[in-house]
């Protein structure tokens, strides 16, 4: 789970803080065990809880429990979640965008379609590998398979990313996302024109029961999460967005933006299909809608990373510059700015 994110909805800790105590919402039932768990438990797959489960590792009011055991509401589940067997990731020759490096931590401007780091089947290619390949030595809080990895970013989000090269500089990096210190802004073209000129949407979010490979905003058993938004310019259909989290949910610019029916443009999993977005567009803008049709990923970048440097308590601050992609889809829709 995140530093962000240690406590599962609904539940509280225990001494060993490898054993979680939960008791079900009956608003979330009925449900198998395993699609409650995954639900409401982040960064664990539904595969990974059927493995604990069936390892004997998971009670229902005191009760050994199998993955598919139906529950009602008002179920008491312990578990205890053992150290995942996980493979140390390969050194990769693979080119890095580094924004800022020293002796505590480097700024990498990530490219989108880069994992960050492995898992669900994805073993090579990530920015873990390169990293190794790169600097060799890294935080090892993050686990075998995440070593340096403070916070992380979308697979087709592309823009700033701060790793840790030891456990020290992890440490002190992870607490200023916990008390909101470190800022993160986003830049984002949504579908839609925004009526208001900046707003926050505050808005729980927590695991999708229909998918819980994806996020969704839960009322009662969500985290809390808040993004800040402001619009800089306006087209036909389309608006641009500065965002700023406040929160570092899993997916959370993504989710809220879609939660006030103005998804992230090309962003697959949490907006329309290919042809309702195009209908979103006025009628008599066909360069829009072309634009719009040539996507091959949200439009979602990190520009701006702001934090204190660890160790000197320095104020920094990284700008990553908009990719190639994102520069032509600025560079479409300049015609038709509504500023």
């Amino acid at each position: 789970m995140n530093l962000e994110e240690r406590e599962p909805s609904q539940s509280t800790p225990d001494p060993n803080p490898a054993r979680l105590t939960l008791r079900v919402d009956p608003d979330e039932c009925p449900c198998r065990l395993d699609v409650y768990l995954t639900q409401n438990l982040d960064d664990l797959s539904r595969s990974r809880v059927q493995e604990v489960i069936r390892g004997g590792h998971a009670f229902v009011d005191g009760a050994s429990a199998k993955p598919g055991q139906r529950l009602s509401g008002g179920e008491g589940i312990e578990i205890t979640l053992p150290p995942p067997r996980e493979l140390a990731p390969r050194p990769e020759a693979i080119a890095l965008d580094v924004l800022y490096e020293d002796d505590d931590l480097l700024v990498i401007n990530k490219p989108a379609g880069m994992v960050v780091h492995p898992g669900a089947g994805v073993d090579s290619g990530t920015l873990v590998n390169a990293l190794l390949h790169y600097c060799g030595r890294l935080s090892a809080l993050g686990g075998v398979a995440r070593p340096g990895v403070v916070h992380r970013l979308d697979r087709l989000t592309s823009g700033c990313l701060c790793v840790a090269k030891n456990d020290f500089a992890h440490q002190r990096l992870a607490a200023q996302l916990v008390d909101r210190s470190m800022s993160r802004v986003y830049l984002a073209w949504a579908l839609g024109e925004m009526a208001d000129r900046a707003g926050r949407i505050d808005a729980p979010i927590g695991r999708s029961r229909r998918d819980p490979t994806l996020m969704t905003v839960v009322h009662r058993a969500g985290r809390p999460a808040a993004t800040q938004w402001e619009v800089l310019a306006r087209a036909p259909g389309l608006t641009r967005l500065h965002c700023r989290l406040e929160t570092g949910r899993t997916h959370q610019i993504r989710v809220h933006l879609s939660y006030v029916n103005h998804p992230v443009v090309g962003d697959r999993d949490y907006g329309p299909p290919p042809r309702e977005a195009k209908m979103r567009i006025p009628a008599g803008h066909p360069a829009i809608i072309q634009a719009v049709s040539r996507c091959s990923r949200q439009m979602l970048h990190a520009r701006r990373i702001q934090f204190r440097h660890p160790r000197s308590g320095e104020a920094m601050e990284f700008e990553a510059p908009l990719p190639e992609d994102f520069q032509a889809f600025d560079a479409a829709l300049e015609p038709f700015l509504l500023r």
